[in-house]
């Protein structure tokens, strides 16, 4: 930095700038937690020479923050894959099954805005589509904030629920599903390459809730890119130039999931790796029929708090994930 021409090419600068940052948290953090257990360890000592109820106390609420510290350091050192400290994007797609699956899907959408909201998340829709009857037929979905994809990447994956139906007369039990797409949305930094003959580019009226404005005016766009049939929308926004914006940024996302995903699967083929990570990979079992239990099916993490995970109670979920994904990642 100290370098004359440090400031020459300013994004660079600015990136290193950040990165340096957050060495130097994390340095901070890390010599805060030496110093609360040295401070610990001495109280501990003191006690046991002589007791000492307010010595006790202190102790004892120190220790609380300890471990809740350690638990923050320990999350942040475990969110350094090289993507997820990137924004996240979301798609919610209900299973086959109609109303019920569709119902579902809305009852997930409802699930993270809640976790996002506990987090300080930025939770914004791009797009939705309602169900016939009840629920979504589809949802997109922007999460901005810090370390975003790195706490969502987990729920990628179906999402299986079974319960006895609120659309069934005979209050039967049903099985549902519907599929969670997670994708790093990226910057100006990594470079994704579209030919504009690659792409069709539709427009029309937005279907969903906005005002009269959105509705009125011809300002929803589709983006279809044609080698690959990937199909990107947005309607949220009030103008047809941010919503196609929009588009071409998750477009652009999933074209570069799409490369990553192609090298994933080269490198596991000369691995020899048989294990399935596809799209389609079953993730979390939902049960609130006969006896209330989540488990994620990666991970074994379970709860029968179903309640508390339906109102965005993920922690215990997307902890254990990463550590397991650091088990994947370092098998030895």
């Amino acid at each position: 930095m100290a370098e004359p021409s440090f400031w020459d090419d300013q994004a660079a600068a600015q990136e290193l700038i950040n990165e340096t940052n957050k060495l130097k948290e994390k340095k901070d953090s890390f010599s805060k937690l030496q110093d609360g257990l040295a401070d610990e360890a001495a109280m501990v000592e003191l006690l046991t020479e002589e007791a000492d109820p307010d010595l006790a106390q202190e102790a004892t609420d120190s220790l609380k923050e300890l471990e809740e510290a350690f638990a923050n350091y320990e999350l942040d050192l475990l969110l350094s894959g090289q993507y997820d400290g990137h924004n996240a994007l979301m798609e919610i797609h209900p299973g086959a099954g109609g109303t019920e699956a569709q119902d579902w899907a809305q009852m997930l959408l409802r699930m993270y805005q809640r976790y996002c909201e506990s987090k300080g998340l930025k939770f914004e829709l791009n797009n939705y589509e309602a169900g016939d009857e009840a629920g979504l037929k589809s949802a997109s979905i922007k999460i901005s904030g810090a370390n975003a994809y790195g706490l969502l990447k987990s729920e990628h994956g179906v999402h299986r629920l079974v319960r006895i139906s609120p659309f069934d007369s005979n209050k039967r039990r049903h099985t549902s599903f519907a599929s969670v797409e997670v994708i790093p949305e990226v910057d100006d930094s990594i470079e994704i390459a579209i030919d504009p003959k690659d792409l069709r580019i539709d427009v029309y009226r937005s279907s969903g809730a906005g005002g009269q404005h959105i509705n009125k005016t011809s300002s929803a766009v589709r983006i279809t890119h044609l080698p690959t049939g990937i199909v990107t929308t947005s309607q949220a926004q009030r103008s047809q130039l941010q919503n196609r914006e929009t588009a071409m940024n998750e477009l652009r996302a999933k074209l570069f999931h799409l490369e990553e995903e192609k090298k994933r699967q080269e490198k596991a083929a000369l691995k020899g790796e048989q294990k399935e990570i596809g799209w389609g990979s079953q993730i979390r079992s939902y049960v609130f029929h006969p006896y209330n239990l989540v488990k994620d099916l990666r991970t074994g993490y379970e709860t029968a708090d179903t309640s508390g995970v339906m109102d965005g109670k993920l922690d215990g979920f997307i902890y254990a994930y990463l550590q397991w994904l650091l088990s994947q990642e370092n098998p030895d």
